[in-house]
């Protein structure tokens, strides 16, 4: 990975692990933030019903999509702009940061007032011209990895937002595709201190996306916490049977209360603040 032996992600001794402080959050190292909610928003029930719950588990970010990238155009693509009332109504009535995807520059436009963190998906870590409008925006951002690529070509999808100002950039393993098709994806749990050796920005793991199937998101998620990642964004809805979409691979809202007591034990061995 020569390439990245002069770009501004390389860990260096002067420059060691960045701490993204987002109000009352903090990714990087020593700390364990985790963001929860529906894979979107659906209404106002399905996602206030969520953000309480996830809250009152020690959730600090509520993931809060309300545009939805999907491989077919006949299934849901997310409620738009009408949600954001309903993220509104969630900052009133909780203490929850607002985290949420977008798309395109005009999502950048319509939402970065009204949420606290961005996301730049799976499908777009490519999408160079919405990476430097992102950069250029001065937002804290989660860039997740694509599932086709590299390392380094993921550390230098992240140069995009660095080089236009941005230093607010955390990265995100959601599992990469392989030969294996029994989970959805395959979680390289490797890429969390391969990352750490290679760069100074933070990294969380979405056990979600990794696995495809609820029942594994447990398991991935003490498995990140162990292998040193900064955080964890899973998906959590009320009645998971009935979503509109990723319903396999969320958490209902005692499970996660479960999983997240189980974290902050595991959390206390490792000495990370949570």
């Amino acid at each position: 990975m020569k390439r990245l032996d002069n770009t501004r992600v390389k860990k260096t001794d002067a420059r060691k692990h960045t701490l993204v402080h987002v109000k009352n959050a903090v990714f990087g190292e020593g700390h364990f933030t985790v963001i929860a909610g529906p894979c979107a928003v659906e209404n106002l029930e399905q996602a206030l019903a969520a953000a309480k719950a996830v809250e009152k588990a020690g959730a600090k970010v509520f993931r809060a999509s309300l545009f939805k990238p999907r491989t077919s155009p006949y299934t849901f693509q997310g409620i738009g702009p009408e949600g954001i009332e309903i993220l509104k109504l969630i900052k009133q009535e909780t203490r929850l940061l607002i985290e949420t995807e977008i798309l395109s520059p005009s999502h950048l436009r319509l939402l970065a007032e009204h949420v606290d963190l961005l996301r730049i998906g799976s499908r777009n870590m490519d999408n160079f011209d919405l990476l430097k409008e992102v950069g250029k925006a001065g937002k804290p951002v989660i860039l997740k990895r694509n599932m086709s690529a590299t390392l380094e070509e993921f550390l230098l999808a992240a140069e995009y937002l660095l080089l236009e100002g941005n230093e607010q950039a955390i990265l995100c393993e959601r599992g990469i595709r392989t030969f294996e098709t029994y989970t959805r994806n395959t979680l390289d749990i490797l890429a969390v201190p391969a990352v750490k050796e290679l760069s100074h920005l933070p990294i969380i793991v979405d056990p979600s996306h990794s696995t495809g199937m609820s029942k594994f998101v447990a398991s991935a998620s003490k498995a990140a916490l162990a292998a040193g990642a900064d955080g964890l964004i899973i998906e959590v809805h009320p009645h998971p049977e009935k979503a509109l979409s990723d319903g396999h691979q969320s958490l209902n809202l005692h499970e996660f209360q479960t999983l997240m007591d189980e974290l902050r034990e595991l959390a206390r061995v490792l000495k990370k603040k949570m």
